[in-house]
């Protein structure tokens, strides 16, 4: 019988304060090992904080966590062999070539000269900076520091990146190279935890997803699990004719509740939970009723309308996680 592989990372109510100001309010995390675990929160809702406790940056006020497998009071020094940090600013040095800077990171982890020179290499060539490697990092663009801040990161091999806003700053394309290379650590079984201002990129990024507001964590699943817990979710009908539309009014008036007709465009809206089982049952009531449908589309709420919907006011903190 084998044994699940211990999460990457867990923790159990974790508080922090600064002065009377709780900026951590006991929140618990299970982080699976391999995966991208995306913490999203509004600006001051303690996204950083959390990356810093966890990273042995500052010292939560109360609470327990391990990562990669270490304890973060009893074992800080085996968690920061275990783990890499990209915060929200690159951490680079402008006057150093991305040789340099990769270089002096190889020989801050002991590396050896042969080994950090063959790691040095790989990491350039892997981030797409090897013909830039010779040239001070004042002269990079926006995505190159962001590639050259993320390689310094994995000098050491860690088993668990934290990456607070990665992406800040950067324009489409380099935001979406920044995303496949995430995908590829992921792909080698690096544990990412994110953090971002950007819905898109966790909804393109994460396994799991946590929102935090006012210092708890009000709701957590997959991007999928929070969309669906939002209203508004409907599937869109057209139809060819007048005729085939109040076919289809009568036959989901007893099953869809408040479904909205437009006459002029021929269309019915039916609310809708997101799920294939509610899809099905749709389907098999229209074809039950010899109904003609034109087009169909299923609408679902976005992560801006999970974001909007879940933070900035208190009552929200009743949401139950899951």
């Amino acid at each position: 019988m084998t044994t699940p592989s211990q999460p990457a990372i867990t923790a159990t109510g974790l508080r922090r304060s600064f002065g009377d100001h709780v900026v951590l309010d006991g929140i618990d995390l299970n982080v699976p090992r391999g995966t991208v675990f995306a913490l999203l929160g509004a600006n001051g809702a303690g996204k950083t904080t959390t990356v810093k406790i966890l990273s042995t940056l500052i010292r939560a006020d109360g609470g327990s966590a391990r990562v990669a497998g270490h304890d973060l009071t009893a074992e800080p020094d085996a968690v920061r062999a275990a783990i890499g940090v990209t915060g929200q600013f690159s951490a680079v040095d402008n006057l150093l070539t991305g040789l340099e800077n990769l270089t002096l990171m190889a020989d801050l982890h002991h590396l050896g000269r042969a080994a950090g020179r063959r790691r040095v290499a790989e990491l350039l060539d892997q981030f797409d900076l090897a013909d830039a490697a010779k040239k001070p990092v004042a002269t990079y663009s926006g995505g190159m520091r962001r590639r050259l801040d993320l390689a310094m990161t994995l000098i050491g091999t860690p088993q668990v990146i934290f990456l607070d806003e990665p992406t800040t700053g950067l324009d489409p394309r380099s935001r979406r190279g920044m995303w496949q290379i995430v995908r590829e650590l992921v792909t080698d079984g690096v544990t990412i935890f994110l953090t971002t201002q950007y819905l898109e990129e966790a909804d393109e990024l994460a396994d799991r997803i946590a929102v935090l507001d006012h210092g708890k964590i009000v709701a957590e699943g997959t991007a999928d699990e929070l969309k669906r817990r939002i209203p508004g979710g409907h599937v869109q009908l057209r139809f060819a004719t007048l005729r085939d539309l109040e076919s289809a009014v009568r036959a989901v008036s007893s099953t869809a509740g408040q479904a909205s007709r437009d006459s002029d465009g021929l269309a019915l809206r039916v609310p809708h939970d997101g799920s294939l089982r509610a899809l099905k049952a749709l389907l098999d009531r229209l074809d039950a009723n010899a109904v003609e449908v034109d087009s169909l589309s299923v609408h679902t709420p976005d992560l801006d309308d999970v974001f909007l919907a879940l933070t900035g006011n208190p009552d929200n903190q009743k949401v139950a996680t899951r």
